[in-house]
């Protein structure tokens, strides 16, 4: 038999022995389960209008980003490793039994709740309701119990751009399609997608965005993008798994998960 011939039999032998599971798991993390998907209102900006990078060097990311506007960032970090822990398959065999405390997904994050890891995963995790407000949506981003997690971002590697008299402080999160926050602003820093799609609408300091701090993104989404004047629209852009957003001091911004996505932040404070 030629070598071509065996070595193609070998690789269609391999591909009926992996379970179906693990051939999904290698790409999506096990985190888009079967069933319904995202809502239809949510789906990828016409043009991103964010600039993307793959080539950016520390000075110049001062001189042109650090405060005056957002950037991509693409291929600075090798994340492979800390994407593998963050499948949903080993999240729960890590950190199932461990709670977990869930903000509401509106403007001020007032009502916390704590719960279960595994609860949250196996309950909470489908698609946003668009008709929802945004104190009633529940959302796994920011309030992680550091000692407890470490285990898991000691293998995370953030971007290797700082700012000066700023310390990082890593922020974890996973939700569900169409879930999201709505505009709010803090510091600078880098939010990095590790499974998924989220899409960012963002305004610079000095503009501040018509929206309803109850409402969901998705709400405004549906409600308010589309009556707003090209002039008065954000920037915009969907970062995909692998990707780094950079953004400045106090420009607001709000969030849209496309996908069930896990995502990381490391807040320049």
């Amino acid at each position: 038999m030629a070598l071509g011939v065996r070595l193609l039999l070998l690789l269609a032998l391999w591909t009926l022995a992996v379970p179906a599971r693990s051939l999904r798991e290698a790409g999506d993390g096990g985190w888009r389960r079967p069933g319904p998907g995202a809502p239809a209102a949510v789906a990828e900006e016409e043009r991103c209008t964010v600039e993307r990078r793959a080539d950016l060097s520390y000075a110049e990311f001062v001189q042109r980003y650090a405060f005056s506007r957002p950037v991509i960032l693409q291929g600075l970090t090798d994340n492979s490793r800390f994407r593998d822990l963050c499948s949903r398959q080993r999240l729960l065999a890590l950190f199932g039994d461990s709670v977990v405390r869930l903000s509401t997904a509106n403007t001020y994050s007032y009502q916390k709740v704590d719960l279960p890891f595994q609860e949250y995963v196996e309950q909470m995790l489908h698609p946003q309701d668009p008709f929802s407000m945004g104190n009633d949506t529940l959302y796994f981003f920011g309030d992680n119990n550091f000692t407890e997690w470490a285990s898991l971002f000691r293998h995370y590697s953030p971007p290797p751009f700082s700012l000066l008299g700023t310390i990082p402080a890593y922020s974890f999160g996973i939700a569900g399609a169409g879930s999201g926050v709505p505009f709010h602003w803090h510091g600078p820093g880098f939010s990095e997608v590790i499974y998924g799609r989220k899409r960012w609408f963002l305004y610079p300091p000095a503009k501040t965005p018509e929206f309803h701090p109850n409402k969901t993104t998705l709400a405004w989404l549906r409600d308010t993008y589309p009556a707003l004047a090209l002039s008065a629209r954000p920037l915009e852009c969907t970062i995909h798994a692998g990707e780094v957003l950079y953004f400045p001091d106090r420009w607001w911004h709000a969030t849209l998960n496309l996908d069930t996505s896990v995502f990381i932040s490391t807040f320049l404070s």
